[in-house]
Parts: C-alpha cells; sequence; structure tokens
C-alpha cells in the first residue's frame, strides 16, 4: 500500500542517551526506514547539568543512518517539550502533508511505520478520522478485528495529516471554559480515566504540555482516533527520567509484529473495544490500591 509518497518521521530528543539509542536503532528496523525521511529536533540545556547528556546525544546523532534522508535541528536555546513539539510538527506537516511523530523513549516494531503509512493512506480522505495511535493498551483481544476507533487520542507514536493539524490550539483557559461537564465526563472516558486533570494542571502551571490539547481539539470537532488492537510501540521512558511522563503507570505488551493490518471502514467509535481498555485501566487502579494497602498494613506490623 506505499504507492504514495512515505509520511515523514519528526523525533524529538533532549537528554536521555540511552532511551534516545534505543529508539533510533528500533527505527533502523524497519521495514521501510531506509525510504523515509527522519527529521530530529534537539533541544538546547534547560540547564548545566543538562548540558553534558545534550553533547553525547547531538554527537551520536551525526552518525545516524539507515534513512533516506536525516536532516538534524539542533535548537540554539531550550525551548521546552510542549514548544518544540507543536513548532517541530506544525513545521513538517505543513510542507509534507502528514507526518508520523516519535518521541525519544518509544521503541518501535519493524512493522511500526509500515502500520502508519497504510492508515495514513487509507483514512486520508475520511475526515472523521484525525488522529493514528501506534501504542495501545494491553487489551484482550477475543475476535479478528486488527484495529479499532473511539475518543481518546494517545501520543506515544502517532501521526496526522495537515488539514487536522491545522485546528490544534494550545487554549488553555478557552479549553477550559468550552467543556461542559457532560463533556468532561465523556473525555475522561466515562470517568474511568481522568485526563481532564492534565488541563487543570496547566491551568494552575504546574505543567507545561501539549498532547492533552490535541486530545482536546479532536474531542471538540467529534473526531476519532485509530488504535491497532495489539500496540507497535513500547514506551521505555516510564522510569522517572523523563518530562512529565513520571513512574506512576506501565502498560506492557509484546510488540505487534503483524505485517499486513486489515483496517476498518464503520467510522464510529467501537463500544467494544472501549470496554476492553476501560477493564485494563480499572485493572491497574485496583492493583496500584491494593499495593497502597499491602504498604500501610506492613507499616503497622
Amino acid at each position: 500500500m506505499q504507492s504514495k509518497k512515505l509520511a515523514p518521521i519528526v523525533l524529538f530528543i533532549y537528554n536521555r542517551p540511552l532511551h534516545t539509542k534505543q529508539t533510533i536503532e528500533a527505527l533502523q528496523k524497519n521495514e521501510l526506514a531506509k525510504e523515509s525521511e527522519l527529521f530530529i529536533y534537539s533541544d538546547a540545556p534547560k540547564n548545566s547539568e543538562a548540558q553534558s547528556d545534550v553533547d553525547e546525544i547531538r554527537e551520536y546523532i551525526k552518525s545516524i543512518n539507515g534513512f533516506k534522508k536525516v536532516t538534524v535541528i539542533k535548537r540554539d536555546k531550550n525551548w521546552g517539550l510542549a514548544n518544540s513539539i507543536i513548532d517541530g510538527i506544525s513545521s513538517i506537516v505543513n510542507q509534507y502533508g502528514k507526518v508520523i511523530v516519535l518521541e525519544d523513549d518509544l521503541v518501535t516494531s519493524p512493522y511500526f511505520l509500515k502500520f502508519m503509512n497504510d492508515a495514513l493512506e487509507f483514512y486520508e480522505n475520511e475526515k472523521k478520522v484525525w488522529h493514528i495511535s501506534g501504542w495501545n493498551y494491553p487489551i484482550e483481544a477475543d475476535d479478528s478485528k486488527d484495529v479499532f476507533l473511539w475518543r481518546v487520542m494517545n501520543c506515544w507514536g502517532w501521526a496526522t495529516w495537515a488539514d487536522r493539524w491545522q485546528h490544534y490550539e494550545r487554549d488553555i483557559d478557552k479549553t477550559f471554559t468550552d467543556f461542559s461537564i457532560k463533556e468532561i465526563k465523556e473525555f475522561n472516558l466515562d470517568d474511568v480515566e481522568n485526563f481532564w486533570s492534565q488541563v487543570v494542571d496547566n491551568k494552575e502551571g504546574r505543567v507545561h504540555t501539549w498532547a492533552i490539547f490535541w486530545y482536546a481539539t479532536i474531542f471538540k470537532n467529534n473526531g476519532l482516533c485509530l488504535n491497532p488492537v495489539q500496540t507497535f510501540v513500547d514506551n521505555i521512558g516510564l522510569d522517572g527520567s523523563g518530562i512529565h511522563c513520571g513512574t506512576k503507570k506501565s502498560y506492557k505488551d509484546r510488540l505487534n509484529l503483524q505485517k499486513t493490518i486489515g483496517f476498518t471502514d464503520v467510522f464510529d467509535e467501537s463500544s467494544l473495544y472501549v470496554e476492553k481498555v476501560k477493564e485494563v485501566i480499572r485493572g491497574t487502579f485496583l492493583n496500584r490500591v491494593k499495593k497502597v494497602i499491602k504498604k500501610i498494613i506492613k507499616g503497622k506490623k
């Protein structure tokens, strides 16, 4: 399904040499890597403590090969992750019409790029689909479906088109006031998760993030996001080493090694798979509660 020009890959890196190398090495093993253009955005150090790691990464990326072309954009000042991502995506997607986005802690399946490019082509003219996710929760798959559509945006390896991304805006006050109580509940996956807390954290200045506003943009435009049933991406950054990622949740699953994926042409949210994801989230929450209770009991002994 590669009759059209492949989407460019945009990779955002900062100060994690070991994570970055694993991300790039996995990407190099992708079937379509040699036919794909790679743009690497390297942010400048925020302080002197980050300088040596940033220098190490910038030295490493000088020798990267295995792609059709590699372009490195070195920030001469610290932009911060959110600002760098918004600017980088906008620049590349407006030039190429579509884009595949990765950060420096994502290990991909050898067929990640194929899945992304095939999905970008399949759904290009279906305006209800706004976003292609490469990652998925480790759900129980008990039917023959390879993908599903739903409301939630995942940003651990994803893709979109210029005509969808043009609607993106990081307007905290507007987002905060535009959502009704009913919409917030739906946004929170019917209150099974609390995605909305990220909007609150941005408004109150605790964080400065971008992804929750992309989800909000898609949600307010009644857009749908495509997910693979089995993930093509593993996040290796949930170890406290990244910005805003923390160590709270880790959804591990085997990487998808399917070369050919069957796409859906039913452009509605899948209630079946929404429930499957809810089960995983509820299970993770209960496990966390059990661990806290065990610690309390142990402390009283």
